[in-house]
């Protein structure tokens, strides 16, 4: 047995892999992270080597990047139980070879018996750790049934694209000292919210070059790739999951179960200076949120002023508060809220917005409010570009790093703490900071609002780029910044994800930095006004770019984890 992991690499040199691979040859053992590469036909990059490893050979094999997004989800829920998943939900985002654009919604709904204050005490106070602990913070998992609705974009049998996780959850697979780390920071959860003994608890502690077998999970996954959506919605999996729920006090009942539906809706589409952004429409906020902010910026000489520059970091800042403010106020799912889309992103509208920007001087959040008419952090993105110009752009997420730490008896899969993005209580900030109104309140069967953000760039109808990140609330933030890294400022694919992020969400009121931020910048903005604080690493960014002029695919995987391209 042996295993190759490239710890700490932050670029590999460019190439282009042509050997012709087929998932036999996949070994659990012998792997390699690859940061950037450059293909001719198609790649994929995500949050593990082995997972975009299994989406390159499905397209090597034949499939389109829809068949490689189901088999690499799908290998996700294996090798990255912190984000991958089957317990959670996500979101779809595609420009087909015919000029289609689709989006696809299975985000979590709440179950039948939530209601708006279930997790108030007498008093109407929050009891904010019931919406991210155990049974009763899950919602309804949407995962599977986005995957089949997938399919009929895609050109492969599921046996074809579910036998890679099946596989790698029996057998088992090396991890990395990141996963050994995240398991063993979690045990305590682990062995407190369980009643049964999971496979991410062993006697001793988690080590880089361990294997992490998962046999019930291969069981369930197997059960799905021979019933269909069924072997999870109903059935054994189905009543493991109630059962589940029984032992603590979760309300997800096998109606619940058998009553949810993925949902196709209309991307969103809009221009940017000749550029076509295609991104999720809601119940993902990103997609409302980021046509607001690039509207904002769109009229001022980002270019010149330049990459980090004060100049450019303040304008942005400034268009993220005005569009967390509108997010707060207005923004939910709407099949349950009549959203003012058409007048959040009118153009006169975001003008407007930016009235009270003053260059040199902080705004305050105290006196920007959601504006006035006339009248959500463990998630995981992947990218694909197939060489028919299909591209993907697929966010999934369990909301918090292992969800709610509840790993279903006898199915092996972890569950969601997606009822923390409703609103608990308006004005109330969930793990993220994010305020919200009556518009995300709990409702049955509602989908609570997301900033998961999966995005595609289109020129003259043709890909660009597609691109995604994890990272809670600051989802949308991350996305924006690397388009106007490409777009504005002509950063590199790698460099684009890869240089130091910032973030700002109207609530608090402060702009947190990663601990790379120039001190040139941080000392220029709070010069200006601004409270700026240094954090942990944000998000982990995948990109995919086809160079029109060459038509190679350039892949990059985030610097800040595991992340690897895989393509051919």
């Amino acid at each position: 047995m042996r295993y190759l992991i490239l710890l700490g690499m932050t670029v590999c040199t460019l190439h282009t892999a042509c050997a012709q691979q087929k998932i036999d040859d996949l070994h659990p053992y012998d792997y390699t992270i690859e940061k950037d590469i450059r293909v001719l036909h198609g790649a994929v990059v995500s949050a593990h080597p082995l997972a975009s490893r299994v989406g390159a050979i499905i397209l090597q094999q034949g499939g389109n990047a829809v068949d490689a997004a189901i088999a690499t989800q799908l290998a996700l829920a294996v090798v990255y139980p912190g984000a991958g998943n089957l317990g959670g939900g996500g979101f779809l985002v595609g420009h087909l070879k015919n000029g289609h654009n689709i989006a696809i919604d299975y985000r979590e709904t709440a179950p039948a018996k939530a209601h708006r204050d279930m997790y108030l005490d007498s008093l109407g106070n929050p009891i904010t750790q019931l919406s991210l602990d155990g049974q009763l913070a899950a919602g309804i998992p949407g995962t599977v049934a986005g995957l089949f609705a997938s399919m009929k974009y895609a050109k492969l049998p599921f046996t074809k694209l579910i036998d890679p996780a099946i596989r790698l959850a029996e057998k088992g697979f090396v991890i990395t000292s990141s996963e050994a780390n995240g398991m063993n920071a979690a045990r305590g959860d682990f062995e407190r919210l369980n009643t049964s003994k999971t496979a991410f608890v062993r006697d001793q502690p988690w080590k880089a070059g361990d294997t992490l077998v998962q046999k019930e999970l291969a069981h369930t996954l197997t059960l799905i790739r021979n019933k269909g959506a069924a072997g999870f919605y109903q059935g054994e999996t189905a009543a493991n999951i109630v059962a589940e729920m029984k032992r603590g006090n979760g309300i997800i009942s096998l109606q619940d179960l058998k009553n949810y539906k993925a949902k196709e809706r209309t991307a969103v589409a809009f221009n940017y200076k000749g550029y076509t952004i295609v991104t999720m429409p809601l119940p993902s906020s990103g997609g409302i949120c980021l046509q607001q902010l690039m509207g904002m910026v769109e009229n001022y000489p980002l270019s010149q002023w330049g990459f980090l520059s004060p100049q450019s970091v303040q304008l942005m800042v400034e268009a993220e508060r005005r569009a967390y403010a509108d997010r707060a106020q207005f923004l939910g799912d709407p099949d349950f809220v009549k959203v003012p889309y058409a007048k959040l992103t009118d153009r006169k509208y975001l003008a407007a917005r930016m009235q009270d920007f003053i260059p040199g001087k902080a705004g305050s959040s105290d006196k920007t409010k959601a504006g006035v008419f006339p009248e959500s952090e463990e998630t995981t993105h992947l990218s694909i570009i197939d060489e028919e110009g299909n591209a993907i752009a697929v966010t999934t997420t369990l909301n918090g790093h292992f969800g709610s730490r509840t790993v279903v008896g006898k199915s092996g899969f972890i569950l969601n703490n997606e009822m923390d993005d409703f609103s608990v209580k308006p004005g109330v900030p969930n793990m993220y900071g994010l305020v919200g109104t009556e518009a995300n309140s709990i409702a049955p069967a509602k989908r609570m609002l997301s900033s998961m953000t999966p995005t595609l760039v289109l020129q003259q109808n043709q890909v660009l780029y597609s691109l995604g990140t994890p990272g809670g609330a600051t989802i949308i933030t991350s996305v924006f910044q690397t388009l106007m890294n490409t777009l504005e400022f002509g950063l590199s694919p790698s460099d684009a994800i890869n240089k130091p992020k910032f973030h700002h969400q109207w609530l608090p009121d402060e702009i947190t930095v990663e601990p790379s931020f120039p001190d040139s910048t941080i000392v220029a903005l709070q010069g200006m006004g601004y409270k700026v604080v240094k954090r942990s690493p944000i998000g982990r960014t995948e990109i995919i770019k086809r160079a029109p002029e060459s038509r190679f695919l350039e892949a990059s995987g985030d610097k800040r984890g595991d992340d690897s391209a895989a393509g051919y």
